[in-house]
């Protein structure tokens, strides 16, 4: 069995490579973040990430990395946690500097830096995905394998192709990879089945956890819990237009409310 790469395996400082990645969030504040993606996680199209026969089918053309994953054996929080003295960081983060910084390029590829809007790595999402990865919970592990997995198989691919690090690539030499795993379909390729599956599940949890950020948020428009002083306005005229409309398809427009 293959052990995950440690800093010197992977050569991140390699020359062309991508800067390290550099985590600028207190645990508090990931942790946090990380509470909003296991929320967002709930929602059907996280909620259908990778299952294990998802991650695991189709390999039979392609390598694979078999790793050798140490477990995580921290408590988490509990079902009855102190919240009058809480405890101090309830797991250790996993990833190494070398993972996190190939993640911080895949994030941006994800979620590119566009207009005023910031690239993923710019607000932390890796940090985020480093604490779900390492959170000692049954999805967070079947996660945390998944993940682990696409990282190793994506800089073997890398190493395959082109004799460097995915990180130390061109971006054209990126995209040439990122393309040929972006979307499982019919017409995918069996080599590429099982990390197309993987990357599947990376895809979902950098955009559920750059979405859970304050500058995602604002990039969708999603305000959140305003304070408005004086009294409520209500909906705009648009919403109710809109109220009118869908009650008066489904016969109930008895129960519209008269707009003054």
């Amino acid at each position: 069995m293959r052990k995950p790469p440690n800093d010197q395996d992977i050569a991140v400082q390699a020359e062309g490579a991508a800067p390290a990645y550099a985590n600028r969030l207190s645990r508090r504040e990931s942790l946090k973040l990380m509470a909003a993606l296991a929320a967002s996680a709930m929602l059907p199209a996280l909620a259908a990430g990778a299952s294990a026969e998802d991650a695991g089918a189709g390999a039979e053309d392609g390598h694979w990395p078999e790793l050798d994953l140490p477990p995580v054996t921290a408590n988490g929080y509990g079902k009855d946690p102190d919240l009058m003295a809480p405890a101090g960081a309830p797991w250790p983060l996993t990833l190494t500097p070398a993972q996190l910084s190939l993640l911080a390029v895949l994030s941006d590829i994800i979620v590119p830096a566009e207009g005023t809007s910031p690239s993923a790595s710019a607000v932390q999402v890796p940090t985020v995905i480093d604490e779900w990865v390492s959170a000692p919970y049954p999805d967070q592990q079947r996660d945390r394998v998944t993940i682990l997995s696409a990282l190793a198989w994506i800089d073997d691919e890398a190493a395959l192709r082109f004799s460097r690090p995915f990180a130390a690539l061109d971006t054209a030499q990126q995209l040439a990879i990122i393309d040929d795993i972006a979307y499982r379909t019919d017409q995918t390729p069996r080599r590429f089945q099982r990390i197309a599956a993987a990357f599947s599940r990376l895809r979902n949890l950098v955009l559920a956890a750059y979405f859970c950020t304050p500058e995602g948020m604002e990039d969708i428009g999603y305000l959140g819990n305003v304070a408005i002083a004086g009294d409520y306005p209500g909906p705009t005229p648009e919403a109710y237009r809109h109220l009118e409309t869908v009650l008066a398809e489904l016969g109930l427009s008895g129960f519209a409310y008269p707009v003054d």
